[in-house]
Protein backbone atom coordinates (compact mmCIF):
# COMPACT_ATOMS: atom_id res chain seq x y z
CA UNK A 1 0.00 0.00 0.00
CA UNK A 2 2.78 2.16 0.40
CA UNK A 3 4.60 1.90 -2.70
CA UNK A 4 1.37 2.66 -4.73
CA UNK A 5 1.07 5.53 -2.49
CA UNK A 6 4.68 6.77 -3.59
CA UNK A 7 3.76 5.84 -6.99
CA UNK A 8 0.54 7.67 -7.32
CA UNK A 9 2.66 10.89 -5.58
CA UNK A 10 5.35 10.57 -7.75
CA UNK A 11 2.80 10.32 -10.97
CA UNK A 12 0.93 13.27 -9.87
CA UNK A 13 4.40 15.88 -9.45
CA UNK A 14 5.24 15.01 -12.70
CA UNK A 15 2.10 15.23 -14.15
CA UNK A 16 1.67 18.57 -12.19
CA UNK A 17 5.33 19.55 -13.51
CA UNK A 18 4.31 18.45 -17.34
CA UNK A 19 1.09 20.69 -16.80
CA UNK A 20 3.52 23.66 -15.91
CA UNK A 21 5.74 23.71 -18.74
CA UNK A 22 3.27 22.30 -21.86
CA UNK A 23 0.35 25.38 -21.16
CA UNK A 24 0.50 28.32 -23.58
CA UNK A 25 2.95 30.88 -22.46
CA UNK A 26 0.07 33.32 -23.00
CA UNK A 27 -2.64 31.37 -20.73
CA UNK A 28 -4.80 34.52 -19.97
CA UNK A 29 -5.09 37.91 -21.63
CA UNK A 30 -4.20 40.62 -19.27
CA UNK A 31 -7.16 42.73 -18.80
CA UNK A 32 -6.82 46.37 -19.67
CA UNK A 33 -5.86 48.59 -16.46
CA UNK A 34 -8.73 50.21 -15.34
CA UNK A 35 -8.38 53.82 -14.81
CA UNK A 36 -6.60 54.97 -11.46
CA UNK A 37 -4.75 58.39 -10.38
CA UNK A 38 -1.64 56.83 -11.23
CA UNK A 39 -2.89 56.81 -15.53
CA UNK A 40 -4.03 60.96 -14.64
CA UNK A 41 -0.07 61.38 -15.03
CA UNK A 42 2.33 60.80 -18.41
CA UNK A 43 4.55 58.38 -18.57
CA UNK A 44 8.22 59.70 -19.71
CA UNK A 45 10.06 58.44 -22.84
CA UNK A 46 13.59 58.36 -24.26
CA UNK A 47 12.58 59.44 -27.34
CA UNK A 48 16.50 59.83 -28.36
CA UNK A 49 16.70 55.85 -28.19
CA UNK A 50 14.67 53.90 -31.14
CA UNK A 51 14.71 50.01 -32.10
CA UNK A 52 17.39 49.62 -34.28
CA UNK A 53 16.82 48.81 -37.95
CA UNK A 54 20.60 48.25 -38.62
CA UNK A 55 21.99 45.35 -40.08
CA UNK A 56 22.74 43.15 -36.13
CA UNK A 57 26.42 41.21 -35.34
CA UNK A 58 24.24 37.96 -35.45
CA UNK A 59 20.78 36.53 -36.86
CA UNK A 60 18.67 36.47 -34.02
CA UNK A 61 19.68 40.15 -32.87
CA UNK A 62 19.07 41.35 -36.47
CA UNK A 63 15.80 39.66 -35.79
CA UNK A 64 14.69 40.42 -32.30
CA UNK A 65 15.26 44.28 -33.81
CA UNK A 66 12.84 43.50 -36.28
CA UNK A 67 10.47 42.64 -33.31
CA UNK A 68 10.77 45.47 -31.66
CA UNK A 69 10.45 47.32 -34.78
CA UNK A 70 7.37 46.19 -35.98
CA UNK A 71 6.53 47.31 -39.38
CA UNK A 72 7.24 45.28 -42.79
CA UNK A 73 9.68 43.64 -41.68
CA UNK A 74 8.81 42.13 -38.80
CA UNK A 75 8.63 38.71 -39.12
CA UNK A 76 7.13 36.46 -36.23
CA UNK A 77 8.08 33.94 -33.80
CA UNK A 78 4.60 32.47 -33.34
CA UNK A 79 3.72 28.62 -34.70
CA UNK A 80 6.19 25.49 -35.69
CA UNK A 81 9.84 26.80 -36.67
CA UNK A 82 12.21 24.66 -38.55
CA UNK A 83 14.38 22.80 -36.47
CA UNK A 84 17.97 23.11 -36.57
CA UNK A 85 21.08 21.75 -35.44
CA UNK A 86 22.07 23.74 -32.23
CA UNK A 87 25.48 21.82 -31.93
CA UNK A 88 28.04 24.88 -33.54
CA UNK A 89 25.51 28.00 -31.69
CA UNK A 90 26.36 30.34 -28.81
CA UNK A 91 24.61 29.60 -25.90
CA UNK A 92 23.06 32.97 -26.72
CA UNK A 93 21.99 31.67 -29.77
CA UNK A 94 20.68 28.42 -28.72
CA UNK A 95 18.65 30.54 -26.01
CA UNK A 96 17.17 32.50 -28.80
CA UNK A 97 16.40 29.38 -30.79
CA UNK A 98 14.72 27.55 -27.70
CA UNK A 99 12.70 30.62 -26.46
CA UNK A 100 12.19 32.75 -29.26
CA UNK A 101 11.11 36.31 -28.41
CA UNK A 102 8.06 38.33 -30.00
CA UNK A 103 7.48 41.85 -28.42
CA UNK A 104 4.01 41.62 -29.50
CA UNK A 105 2.74 38.55 -27.32
CA UNK A 106 0.96 39.50 -24.49
CA UNK A 107 2.44 39.40 -20.80
CA UNK A 108 1.85 35.46 -19.56
CA UNK A 109 -0.49 35.48 -16.54
CA UNK A 110 2.10 33.60 -14.52
CA UNK A 111 3.73 34.56 -11.34
CA UNK A 112 6.60 32.69 -9.99
CA UNK A 113 7.78 32.83 -6.41
CA UNK A 114 10.33 30.52 -4.60
CA UNK A 115 10.54 29.34 -1.22
CA UNK A 116 11.36 26.12 0.87
CA UNK A 117 7.93 24.99 1.65
CA UNK A 118 4.57 25.37 -0.25
CA UNK A 119 1.91 27.30 1.59
CA UNK A 120 0.60 23.77 2.15
CA UNK A 121 3.03 22.90 4.68
CA UNK A 122 2.77 23.77 8.58
CA UNK A 123 6.35 25.75 8.33
CA UNK A 124 5.23 28.22 5.24
CA UNK A 125 5.36 31.78 7.39
CA UNK A 126 4.40 33.70 4.19
CA UNK A 127 0.82 33.30 3.84
CA UNK A 128 0.05 36.81 4.66
CA UNK A 129 2.69 38.05 1.94
CA UNK A 130 1.65 35.07 -0.63
CA UNK A 131 -2.11 35.43 -0.77
CA UNK A 132 -1.47 38.79 -1.98
CA UNK A 133 -0.28 38.19 -4.84
CA UNK A 134 -3.42 35.88 -5.83
CA UNK A 135 -5.81 38.45 -4.47
CA UNK A 136 -4.45 41.35 -6.81
CA UNK A 137 -4.39 38.72 -9.38
CA UNK A 138 -7.51 36.78 -10.28
CA UNK A 139 -7.35 33.99 -12.92
CA UNK A 140 -3.73 34.32 -12.66
CA UNK A 141 -1.49 30.96 -12.26
CA UNK A 142 0.56 31.62 -9.21
CA UNK A 143 3.02 28.94 -8.08
CA UNK A 144 5.30 28.56 -5.08
CA UNK A 145 8.43 26.56 -6.24
CA UNK A 146 10.30 24.49 -3.96
CA UNK A 147 14.24 23.83 -3.99
CA UNK A 148 12.79 19.95 -5.66
CA UNK A 149 10.51 21.18 -7.96
CA UNK A 150 12.89 23.88 -8.71
CA UNK A 151 15.23 21.30 -9.60
CA UNK A 152 13.13 18.78 -12.20
CA UNK A 153 10.74 21.49 -13.78
CA UNK A 154 14.49 23.05 -15.01
CA UNK A 155 15.12 19.91 -16.32
CA UNK A 156 12.62 19.90 -18.16
CA UNK A 157 12.26 23.47 -19.59
CA UNK A 158 16.37 23.49 -20.55
CA UNK A 159 16.77 19.83 -21.22
CA UNK A 160 18.29 20.83 -24.71
CA UNK A 161 20.17 23.60 -23.55
CA UNK A 162 22.88 20.82 -20.38
CA UNK A 163 25.58 23.33 -20.32
CA UNK A 164 22.79 25.98 -18.56
CA UNK A 165 21.66 22.57 -16.05
CA UNK A 166 25.42 22.36 -15.32
CA UNK A 167 26.01 25.74 -14.33
CA UNK A 168 22.42 25.73 -12.20
CA UNK A 169 23.59 22.45 -10.07
CA UNK A 170 27.23 24.09 -10.01
CA UNK A 171 26.40 26.85 -7.97
CA UNK A 172 27.53 26.61 -4.61
CA UNK A 173 25.14 28.91 -2.50
CA UNK A 174 21.22 28.97 -2.29
CA UNK A 175 21.20 32.46 -2.70
CA UNK A 176 23.08 31.93 -6.32
CA UNK A 177 20.93 29.00 -7.44
CA UNK A 178 17.52 31.62 -6.00
CA UNK A 179 18.48 34.36 -8.09
CA UNK A 180 19.23 32.15 -11.60
CA UNK A 181 16.03 30.24 -11.12
CA UNK A 182 14.01 33.58 -11.49
CA UNK A 183 15.91 34.17 -15.40
CA UNK A 184 15.87 30.96 -15.92
CA UNK A 185 12.09 30.70 -15.33
CA UNK A 186 11.17 34.02 -16.94
CA UNK A 187 13.56 33.49 -19.67
CA UNK A 188 11.50 30.34 -20.63
CA UNK A 189 7.96 30.93 -19.62
CA UNK A 190 7.49 34.60 -19.05
CA UNK A 191 4.87 36.29 -16.45
CA UNK A 192 6.37 37.77 -12.97
CA UNK A 193 8.53 36.62 -10.55
CA UNK A 194 8.55 37.99 -7.10
CA UNK A 195 10.54 37.22 -3.99
CA UNK A 196 8.62 35.53 -1.17
CA UNK A 197 8.46 38.29 0.98
CA UNK A 198 6.73 40.75 -1.04
CA UNK A 199 3.13 42.41 -0.85
CA UNK A 200 1.72 42.70 -4.32
CA UNK A 201 -0.01 46.35 -3.62
CA UNK A 202 -1.96 46.95 -7.05
CA UNK A 203 -2.51 44.77 -10.12
CA UNK A 204 0.03 43.97 -12.52
CA UNK A 205 -2.36 45.49 -15.32
CA UNK A 206 -1.45 48.62 -13.54
CA UNK A 207 2.32 48.80 -13.91
CA UNK A 208 1.92 50.06 -17.60
CA UNK A 209 0.93 53.36 -18.23
CA UNK A 210 -2.51 53.13 -20.52
CA UNK A 211 -0.20 55.44 -23.03
CA UNK A 212 2.16 52.87 -23.67
CA UNK A 213 1.03 49.63 -25.51
CA UNK A 214 1.22 46.90 -23.77
CA UNK A 215 2.52 44.87 -27.72
CA UNK A 216 5.68 47.04 -27.50
CA UNK A 217 7.44 46.39 -24.00
CA UNK A 218 8.70 43.07 -22.89
CA UNK A 219 9.76 44.09 -19.39
CA UNK A 220 9.17 45.74 -16.89
CA UNK A 221 11.52 46.63 -14.14
CA UNK A 222 11.79 49.37 -11.09
CA UNK A 223 14.79 51.20 -9.45
CA UNK A 224 15.71 49.52 -6.34
CA UNK A 225 18.25 52.41 -5.41
CA UNK A 226 18.86 55.80 -6.65
CA UNK A 227 21.28 57.17 -3.67
CA UNK A 228 22.47 60.59 -4.63
CA UNK A 229 24.57 61.25 -1.73
CA UNK A 230 28.58 61.68 -2.30
CA UNK A 231 29.07 58.25 -0.21
CA UNK A 232 27.04 56.65 -1.99
CA UNK A 233 29.77 53.51 -2.83
CA UNK A 234 29.77 52.81 0.83
CA UNK A 235 25.87 51.70 0.60
CA UNK A 236 25.27 50.35 -2.88
CA UNK A 237 27.12 48.61 -5.71
CA UNK A 238 25.36 50.82 -8.49
CA UNK A 239 24.44 54.68 -8.78
CA UNK A 240 21.35 53.52 -9.87
CA UNK A 241 20.19 49.94 -9.10
CA UNK A 242 17.47 47.65 -10.68
CA UNK A 243 15.47 45.14 -8.13
CA UNK A 244 15.36 42.05 -9.09
CA UNK A 245 12.99 40.92 -6.29
CA UNK A 246 10.00 41.33 -9.09
CA UNK A 247 10.45 41.66 -12.49
CA UNK A 248 7.72 41.16 -15.25
CA UNK A 249 8.79 39.79 -18.55
CA UNK A 250 7.56 37.93 -21.66
CA UNK A 251 9.21 34.94 -22.64
CA UNK A 252 12.83 34.66 -24.89
CA UNK A 253 13.54 38.26 -24.41
CA UNK A 254 16.58 39.52 -25.14
CA UNK A 255 18.06 41.10 -21.44
CA UNK A 256 17.06 37.57 -20.12
CA UNK A 257 18.86 35.54 -22.78
CA UNK A 258 22.05 37.87 -21.71
CA UNK A 259 22.31 37.71 -18.20
CA UNK A 260 21.31 33.65 -18.43
CA UNK A 261 24.51 33.38 -20.93
CA UNK A 262 26.32 35.38 -18.70
CA UNK A 263 25.93 33.59 -15.74
CA UNK A 264 26.39 30.03 -17.18
CA UNK A 265 29.54 30.87 -18.57
CA UNK A 266 30.89 32.50 -15.67
CA UNK A 267 29.76 29.51 -13.62
CA UNK A 268 30.88 27.08 -15.83
CA UNK A 269 34.22 28.66 -15.97
CA UNK A 270 35.20 29.30 -12.30
CA UNK A 271 33.83 25.27 -12.30
CA UNK A 272 36.58 24.31 -14.74
CA UNK A 273 38.98 26.46 -13.02
CA UNK A 274 38.37 25.11 -9.37
CA UNK A 275 37.49 28.30 -8.13
CA UNK A 276 33.41 28.04 -7.68
CA UNK A 277 34.02 28.03 -3.52
CA UNK A 278 35.61 31.33 -3.89
CA UNK A 279 31.96 32.59 -4.55
CA UNK A 280 31.40 33.63 -1.41
CA UNK A 281 28.01 35.72 -0.34
CA UNK A 282 29.85 38.87 -0.20
CA UNK A 283 30.32 38.41 -4.12
CA UNK A 284 26.37 37.28 -4.45
CA UNK A 285 25.34 41.00 -5.66
CA UNK A 286 27.55 40.89 -8.34
CA UNK A 287 27.76 37.63 -9.47
CA UNK A 288 23.89 36.85 -10.17
CA UNK A 289 22.29 39.35 -7.61
CA UNK A 290 21.15 43.43 -8.45
CA UNK A 291 24.66 44.62 -9.69
CA UNK A 292 25.00 42.27 -12.58
CA UNK A 293 21.07 42.53 -13.71
CA UNK A 294 21.76 46.26 -13.53
CA UNK A 295 24.74 46.02 -15.73
CA UNK A 296 23.03 43.52 -18.05
CA UNK A 297 19.96 45.77 -18.12
CA UNK A 298 22.39 49.41 -19.02
CA UNK A 299 24.39 47.15 -21.72
CA UNK A 300 21.24 46.27 -23.41
CA UNK A 301 20.13 50.26 -23.43
CA UNK A 302 23.27 51.16 -25.41
CA UNK A 303 23.65 48.08 -27.51
CA UNK A 304 23.91 48.98 -31.11
CA UNK A 305 22.51 45.52 -32.18
CA UNK A 306 19.21 46.73 -30.29
CA UNK A 307 18.82 50.65 -30.66
CA UNK A 308 19.01 53.38 -33.14
CA UNK A 309 21.60 55.98 -31.91
CA UNK A 310 21.77 58.20 -34.39
CA UNK A 311 20.09 60.89 -32.88
CA UNK A 312 20.84 59.62 -29.55
CA UNK A 313 22.23 62.39 -27.11
CA UNK A 314 24.81 59.83 -25.83
CA UNK A 315 24.88 56.79 -23.59
CA UNK A 316 21.89 56.04 -21.46
CA UNK A 317 23.29 56.06 -17.71
CA UNK A 318 22.34 56.48 -14.07
CA UNK A 319 20.87 60.09 -15.04
CA UNK A 320 18.92 59.13 -17.35
CA UNK A 321 16.66 57.41 -14.14
CA UNK A 322 17.53 59.04 -10.95
CA UNK A 323 14.95 60.71 -9.40
CA UNK A 324 12.48 59.77 -11.69
CA UNK A 325 8.87 59.70 -10.36
CA UNK A 326 6.54 58.37 -12.97
CA UNK A 327 7.51 55.36 -15.51
CA UNK A 328 9.77 55.97 -18.56
CA UNK A 329 10.14 53.64 -21.34
CA UNK A 330 13.47 52.62 -23.17
CA UNK A 331 12.40 50.59 -26.32
CA UNK A 332 10.87 47.92 -25.17
CA UNK A 333 11.79 48.02 -21.72
CA UNK A 334 9.45 50.18 -18.66
CA UNK A 335 11.56 51.09 -16.02
CA UNK A 336 9.40 52.17 -12.87
CA UNK A 337 10.84 54.93 -10.43
CA UNK A 338 11.80 53.53 -6.74
CA UNK A 339 8.21 54.18 -5.19
CA UNK A 340 6.42 51.14 -7.39
CA UNK A 341 8.96 48.41 -5.88
CA UNK A 342 9.85 50.35 -2.83
CA UNK A 343 7.49 52.13 -1.29
CA UNK A 344 7.71 53.59 2.39
CA UNK A 345 11.54 52.72 3.06
CA UNK A 346 11.56 56.77 3.65
CA UNK A 347 14.73 57.20 1.37
CA UNK A 348 16.04 58.10 -1.86
CA UNK A 349 12.59 60.09 -2.94
CA UNK A 350 10.48 56.56 -2.41
CA UNK A 351 6.79 57.70 -1.18
CA UNK A 352 4.86 55.84 0.80
CA UNK A 353 2.38 52.83 0.10
CA UNK A 354 -0.49 54.86 -0.28
CA UNK A 355 0.76 56.24 -3.39
CA UNK A 356 -0.62 55.85 -6.73
CA UNK A 357 2.51 54.28 -8.03
CA UNK A 358 3.25 52.06 -5.26
CA UNK A 359 2.50 48.20 -6.83
CA UNK A 360 4.88 45.84 -4.66
CA UNK A 361 6.00 46.62 -0.84
CA UNK A 362 9.29 44.50 -0.29
CA UNK A 363 9.63 43.32 3.27
CA UNK A 364 13.46 42.99 3.35
CA UNK A 365 13.28 39.60 4.98
CA UNK A 366 17.25 39.27 4.13
CA UNK A 367 16.73 36.01 4.07
CA UNK A 368 19.14 35.62 1.61
CA UNK A 369 22.18 35.82 3.58
CA UNK A 370 22.87 32.20 5.45
CA UNK A 371 21.77 28.94 3.79
CA UNK A 372 19.73 28.27 7.29
CA UNK A 373 17.52 30.97 6.25
CA UNK A 374 16.92 30.89 2.52
CA UNK A 375 17.30 28.21 0.11
CA UNK A 376 16.38 28.57 -3.29
CA UNK A 377 13.69 31.50 -2.65
CA UNK A 378 13.02 35.05 -1.22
Amino acid sequence: MLTFRRAFLAAAFFLTIFYLTTRSTSPAAIPAAPPTAFHKTEAVFDSSRQPSTTAASSDQKHHDANLMRGGANRQPVRGQQTMQDTSKMTLYDKLAYQFPYDVEVKFPAYIWQTWKYTPAHGEFNFREHEATWTEQHPGFIHEVITDQVASHLLRLLYASVPEVLEAYEALPLPVLKADFFRYLILLARGGIYSDIDTYALRSAVEWIPESVPRDAVGLVIGIEADPDRPDWKDWYSRRIQFCQWTIQSKPGHPVLREIVSHITNATLQRKRAGSLKDVAHKNVIEFTGPALWTDIIFGYFNDERYFDMTHSAGQIDFRNFTGMEVAKRVGDVVVLPITSFSPGVQQMGAKDIDDPMAFVKHEFEGTWKPESERHIGS
